[in-house]
């Protein structure tokens, strides 16, 4: 159970900082703007606060991925919740979960489509959990409907596609707008 839990809130979290985040900043900043993103995204997962030889860099690189992933997030989120719609997922707690808990995790980002995903597939994700055989205490996200269950991971990953597609057909028209005009 706990590494099915794990496995769908990365997904929900990657989401955001692994597709939609470098398709935005593609969009609007080019090529060079998703390698920029994916150079600062990517350092942030491998110094960010890990060990205390790189601590200073770990706290810049992550709290410099925080900043660049603000609206990315937030745009992630409000795009998660059209999915879950098309999904055929459950919408309208998708909504009432991300309005409540969007700000349940130490990151200012990562519960915004953690929160989402939670009330879209009715289950509860975060909570407590053991890093290295420590025990961290973290707010729960979501609500405990039902038990999560293995086939939650493919209806995550269904998520994470139609989250992806919406952004990409919204930021293919916009592009065709700006070629226009």
């Amino acid at each position: 159970e706990e590494i099915t839990k794990a496995a769908v809130e990365t997904v929900a979290e990657n989401t955001s900082d692994g597709v939609v985040a470098p398709m935005l900043f593609i969009l609007f900043f080019g090529v060079l703007g998703g390698f920029f993103y994916k150079a600062a995204n990517t350092m942030d997962s491998m110094v960010g606060y890990k060990n205390d030889a790189y601590f200073d860099l770990g706290k810049c690189a992550a709290k410099f991925d925080d900043f660049l992933n603000f609206i990315p997030a937030r745009v992630s989120a409000v795009c998660m919740i059209a999915a879950s719609f098309f999904c055929r997922l459950d919408w309208k707690n998708a909504i009432r979960i991300f309005k409540r808990d969007r700000y349940c995790h130490a990151s200012p980002n990562s519960a915004q489509t953690e929160a989402v995903c939670a009330g879209a597939l009715r289950v509860q994700l975060a909570g407590d959990a053991f890093y290295f055989g420590k025990l961290y205490h973290k707010p729960v996200i979501g609500d405990n409907m039902r038990t999560i269950e293995t086939n939650d991971i493919r209806l995550a990953n269904r998520l994470l596609y139609g989250t992806s597609f919406l952004v990409w057909g919204i930021g293919s028209m916009l592009f065709l707008l700006a070629e226009r005009f």
